[in-house]
């Protein structure tokens, strides 16, 4: 199965609105990036993709990417520099827990916008929104 294939329509509307909905409480920057395969070490990959999607590049290095490797059940959460300066050890672990149950009850959709959902509202303590904030990255889901 492609990797676009591997959610609904209706599940990449709510990821989108999801995006959107915690960019609103956020200066942080989110994006889910999805392919089949995941070559190496998922954190490794996770950081290839991160590069290549120029998530580093935000002013306060408050990207996150949500990595996921559909054939090799593979999933990443990882935040830039500046987030992982700021957030206290093991801040992801919610957030890839609420995901994992979603892809694990069948609900990838489900579980993908609960997880962007729940990394926003943390973000927000450490990178609230601004009255003058930009959207410095596209919200699309980038497929491999």
């Amino acid at each position: 199965m492609a990797a676009r294939d591997f959610l609904s329509d209706k599940d990449k509307a709510d990821i989108l609105v999801a995006i959107s909905d915690a960019e609103a409480q956020t200066s942080g920057e989110i994006r889910l990036h999805v392919e089949p395969r995941c070559k190496g070490d998922v954190l490794d990959r996770a950081a290839q993709v991160f590069e290549t999607l120029a998530m580093h590049k935000t002013e306060l290095r408050n990207g996150v990417l949500f990595y996921l490797a559909t054939q090799d059940r593979q999933f990443a959460i990882l935040g830039d520099g500046g987030i992982n300066a700021a957030v206290p050890e093991g801040f992801w672990n919610d957030v890839k827990d609420t995901v994992i149950a979603g892809l694990a009850a069948g609900k990838a959709g489900e579980g993908l916008a609960a997880g962007i959902r729940l990394a926003g509202e943390q973000l927000s303590a450490h990178f609230p929104v601004a009255e003058d904030d930009v959207n410095e990255l596209s919200d699309d889901i980038s497929f491999g």
